[in-house]
């Protein structure tokens, strides 16, 4: 058998086995590359050999877990790598969570080994491993080249732990196995062709498990990952011109991070009907619901032909991506929710009634979900494992279980059970867990964040629309006696142990929250969050320049507030990642100065930003440059 036989033979059973028969296909070619460099597979393979030999010394080994907290760089690649073929567990810490998510979750997975490449963040366990980072880190130079001898991992051995919201208010830790892994890649190889001359863009955090699909989607087939710096996934201009430079063919996008993408392209000469340089033969929609009318303008100007678009349903537990279904122009008129097609290979759905039985076709239900990419379970939760995870009675394999998914669909018209591909209309969650930006928010985390504030008596947190149809996360609150806190306190507080995406945009403070009869919250009947200027902190300051008038204005427009002042902070308005890039947009367009989403990030308030940009102008008046994409030495906060 030759290497390129070998590299599209039946794969093997574990990741890190599978990762080394293209290494040994296809050594000298490109693997990962990153804004620290690039390593080849042969590279590669060496490099996480060496480590895993290093964890061995460790105690690294089968069901083992292993944290790794890292920054998004080929380096990370290697880490995660290496635990595969040492034969542990890897368990992904984002490094932009706060520190006190980031220490639950290393002390709910056991794990006594971290890899990590800052000494900073005052994480610590039983081994603290520092790769790269100050000094160099550890010294592996010692160590073979070649993969430890049987790691004594299978099929069914634990390959990563990656935890999501949990309801009850405590994040929860989905146990995936390699077969898992390997099922998903198996499934979709041939139907989306991938192979060694794709270049994938891993845009995802390691925590979320969209980078399980970019990562190994790439690395498994022969592929080349190109390792997407936060700051310029961030970014709608800076990704675009990413795409571009390294020839990028399968892009994995949220619809509402692609939306942005769109918009850039709308707005830049990038925008004049041509491919614009890029060399996108997939986009893969995934992680929230994909409205179709939002691609009538990437269709209009590219087609649905090249790249091809394509819609992918998926949950944690399932492993990613359940299903599939290609979007076509055909879509933009005639389907009016968010259409997630049919089972990939190895998969299986069933769209259930309340009493347990199939519903009809065109009935809604709740999805359960079958087949090669059901997890073991929630680590350390045997309880909430056998409420979630049930027996399949339809499965041919004695003990198979599927997923209770908590989201409803129903199953199109004519889609008769046993017909081969089925397609399936996504309708929302049944519970209080909701997808916004793409990440997978439990309402009750953050409820329960909010009630250890001390001036917090009762608290109910909801997701209701912005003035542009966009998404919020609105808390409201009931305050204790005696226990004065404002918006900017409470959002500080929740900071502290809650990332980005999970902040309420919105507070509003309620004398007591409105009960159904049965004493139970009553949703329904909580007012609608008025479109004015919230009670903030800060005493409202009238803007007084031209470009403070400006910025008020846009933001105003923006947030869908009636009014900004001068030292108002752009995120307690309610403003997020995605909005902050539409007033990136605004203010390049109506001022012609070269603001950044750095800039933005780094500078908040209306009286800050204007400073930054009067000294832009006065840059650009004196060179005669106007550029309206200057960069800014200032890092950026995490969005």
């Amino acid at each position: 058998m030759t290497v390129d036989q070998m590299a599209t033979h039946a794969p093997p059973a574990t990741i890190d086995a599978w990762f080394a028969r293209q290494a040994a296909a296809r050594g000298d070619a490109v693997a990962v590359t990153g804004r620290d460099g690039r390593l080849t597979y042969r590279e590669l393979e060496r490099d996480a050999n060496r480590l895993a030999h290093h964890l061995r010394t460790l105690g690294v080994g089968p069901e083992v877990p292993v944290a790794v907290c890292m920054e998004r760089t080929t380096g990370l690649v290697t880490a995660l790598l290496a635990v595969l073929k040492a034969g542990g567990a890897y368990v992904p810490l984002d490094p932009s969570a706060p520190d006190g998510r980031l220490r639950f979750t290393l002390t709910d997975a056991k794990a006594a080994v971290l890899l990590t490449d800052t000494d900073g963040r005052g994480l610590r366990a039983a081994h603290t491993v520092l790769i790269g980072g100050p000094g160099g880190g550890v010294d592996l130079t010692a160590y073979p080249q070649t993969a430890p001898e049987d790691p004594g991992t299978g099929p069914a051995s634990l390959a990563y732990v990656i935890y999501t919201s949990g309801s009850t208010g405590t994040p929860k830790g989905v146990m995936i196995e390699h077969r898992n892994v390997t099922g998903l890649l198996t499934g979709v190889r041939d139907r989306f062709g991938f192979g060694p001359d794709d270049v994938w863009s891993m845009c995802a955090s390691a925590a979320f498990d969209v980078s399980v699909w970019e990562m190994w989607g790439a690395l498994l087939h022969g592929g080349r990952l190109v390792v997407v710096p936060d700051e310029v996934r961030r970014s709608p201009q800076e990704l675009h011109g990413l795409l571009h430079r390294e020839g990028v063919t399968v892009l994995n996008q949220t619809p509402a991070a692609f939306r942005q993408l769109v918009r850039y392209e709308e707005e830049s000469a990038a925008g004049d009907g041509s491919p614009a340089g890029l060399a996108l033969r997939l986009v893969v929609f995934a992680g929230e619901a994909l409205p179709p009318e939002m691609l009538r303008p990437w269709i209009a100007r590219h087609g649905d032909e090249v790249p091809v678009l394509v819609n992918m349903y998926g949950i944690t537990e399932t492993t990613v991506h359940s299903t599939y279904r290609r979007m076509t122009s055909a879509d933009l008129d005639g389907a009016a929710g968010s259409m997630i097609g049919g089972a990939i290979g190895g998969w299986t759905l069933e769209v259930l009634g309340a009493d347990g039985e199939r519903a009809a076709d065109g009935e809604a239900g709740e999805l359960y979900v079958g087949g090669a990419g059901v997890a073991r379970g929630y680590l350390g939760r045997p309880a909430l494992t056998a409420e979630r995870f049930l027996p399949d009675p339809d499965a041919a394999v004695p003990g198979a279980r599927r997923y209770r998914s908590g989201d409803s669909a129903r199953r199109a018209a004519g889609g008769a059970v046993g017909s081969g591909y089925v397609d399936h209309e996504y309708l929302g969650r049944l519970d209080h867990q909701v997808k916004i930006r793409g990440y997978r928010i439990e309402l009750g985390e953050i409820e329960n964040a909010l009630t250890r504030h001390p001036a917090v008596r009762d608290t109910v947190v909801v997701v209701d629309q912005d003035a542009a149809g966009a998404p919020r996360l609105v808390a409201y609150w009931v305050a204790a006696a005696g226990t004065p806190a404002g918006p900017s306190e409470l959002r500080e507080h929740l900071a502290l142990t809650l990332p980005e995406y999970m902040l309420p945009n919105v507070y509003v403070a309620l004398e007591q929250l409105p009960l159904t009869h049965n004493g139970k919250v009553d949703r329904r009947a909580l007012p609608a969050p008025e479109a004015v200027r919230p009670e903030l902190d800060a005493e409202f300051a009238v803007p007084g320049t031209p470009v403070e008038k400006a910025l008020a204005d846009i933001w105003a427009e923006v947030l869908s507030v009636d009014r900004v002042g001068l030292d108002d902070d752009f995120f307690e308005l309610g403003g997020h990642s995605m909005l902050a890039t539409e007033a990136v947009a605004l203010t390049r367009e109506q001022l012609g100065v070269g603001a950044t989403l750095r800039l933005f990030f780094d500078r908040p308030t209306v009286r800050e930003l204007a400073s930054a940009l009067d000294e832009l102008l006065a840059v650009q008046h004196d060179t005669g440059d106007d550029s309206r994409s200057a960069s800014h030495p200032h890092g950026e906060k995490n969005a």
